[in-house]
């Protein structure tokens, strides 16, 4: 199979025998890295884990992978386009490949279910019926997701995601969240004991990512360089940062920076056409996604990075991954004040008043003038990631969770081999 390798439960030196199974459908494995720490997380701890997920465009694009001992089956997936339907048609398909899938997988102890969407609760229970236990894994609250994308208040559509996240709460032995915010939805929404719901926060793997020597070159003949790195969706805050660019430029009057904007998404398109009418298409780069190597090389030389997700229902108490790792290379960071923004970075970041952007934009212009205090707040971020925020607090986390979903239940048959899902008989 494309990609494979030899390892089993690479570093352990042993295995239990357990299957865990994980299932993912807003994006392809290993890119998606917080599954993918999962993973070998697990693998590292004896388990055999298999992983469902969406074929990528660019890469991970193999149908069937071994990678490092993680066996990975992945479906075609047509992202969403036109709204609400799209996501419905979207679903439905991933729903569809990702029972047929299990089947073939067969038996596990433990199927552990990534959302968005929150229907992967479904193959979960079937999953159940033949004994595994089920983890569901909160990467987002989907009622505020839906809320602060589509902004079309507490309709139908709202009231029916609200339900599914109950579903899905109902059915979960336990609950991984990654923050305290999303723990306490859990508890208080979901209505979830404390002792079922374990915080595994997202931390990037700092013997992977780490910086770089600065290239001068990427600041395009401009004293400084301004970085952007994160998805490019409606909630993400893009266009607050491109217009807090254009005051940047006109009203504070500065004009000694090369802004570079990482990432892909539903508004790339749109967000270069801003850009354009706001007169930076010369000041702004727009790279769309890029290798690991170059995205170190873009942080690694950026004088301020930029996190300005606005706040709404969703924002206000979700980690954004984007501000992590700006943490790890060591770059001082401006964003506005969100509840869990201040949580990750702490000191490391200036904040500006939620959605203000002329004072994002002040903060931008103080730090480019202070060196100093930038490279305090990068070393303040980097010791943050290297202590609280490291990933080992997270596996401990993980590694506590599958043992109060396991404990006191005899775990389901992995001896089936035959492709059918069918326990085998006793």
């Amino acid at each position: 199979m494309p990609g494979k390798t030899t390892r089993g439960a690479a570093g352990s030196g042993r295995t239990t025998g357990r299957r865990a199974l994980v299932l993912v459908e807003n994006l392809s494995v290993p890119f998606d890295r917080r599954v993918w720490q999962e993973c070998t997380t697990l693998r590292d701890a004896g388990w055999r884990v298999d992983v469902i997920c969406p074929q990528g465009t660019k890469r991970d694009t193999e149908p069937e992978a071994e990678i490092d001992g993680v066996r990975i089956h992945r479906y075609p997936l047509r992202a969403a386009t036109g709204g609400p339907a799209g996501y419905l048609k979207e679903y439905g398909s991933a729903l569809w490949h990702t029972m047929r899938l299990a089947r073939k997988v067969g038996p596990v102890h433990v199927v552990h279910a990534c959302n968005p969407p929150d229907l992967l609760f479904l193959p979960a229970l079937w999953l159940k019926r033949h004994g595994a236990r089920f983890v569901f894994d909160q990467h987002d609250l989907v009622p505020e997701l839906y809320l602060s994308r589509f902004d079309r208040g507490e309709d139908l559509l709202y009231r029916a995601v609200c339900a599914l996240e109950r579903l899905t709460y109902r059915a979960a032995d336990v609950v991984l969240a990654t923050n305290e915010s999303y723990r306490d939805v859990a508890v208080r929404r979901g209505g979830r004991r404390p002792s079922d719901v374990f915080v595994v926060r997202s931390a990037p793997d700092t013997d992977r990512f780490h910086p770089v020597p600065p290239e001068p070159e990427l600041k395009r003949g401009k004293p400084h360089l301004l970085c952007y790195l994160g998805v490019m969706g409606p909630q993400d805050g893009v266009d607050y940062a491109l217009r807090a660019l254009a005051r940047l430029r006109d009203e504070v009057g500065r004009d000694d920076w090369h802004a570079v904007f990482v990432g892909g998404g539903d508004t790339f398109d749109a967000m270069v056409e801003l850009s354009r009418q706001l007169g930076l298409s010369e000041r702004v780069q727009f790279t769309g996604r890029v290798s690991d190597a170059d995205l170190a090389r873009y942080l690694s030389t950026a004088d301020v990075c930029l996190s300005p997700d606005p706040r709404n229902p969703l924002n206000d108490v979700s980690t954004m991954n984007k501000v992590l790792e700006y943490m790890v290379m060591g770059r001082p960071i401006v964003s506005f004040d969100l509840k869990e923004a201040r949580v990750s970075a702490g000191d490391a970041a200036v904040y500006a008043p939620a959605n203000d952007e002329g004072e994002f934009a002040r903060l931008i212009a103080l730090l480019l003038d202070d060196p100093e205090k930038r490279a305090l707040m990068g070393k303040i971020g980097q010791e943050r990631i290297n202590g609280p925020l490291a990933w080992r607090n997270s596996q401990a986390s993980l590694l506590s969770a599958y043992a109060a979903a396991c404990r006191d239940r005899r775990p389901a048959s992995a001896g089936s081999s035959d492709g059918t899902g069918k326990r085998p008989r006793r």
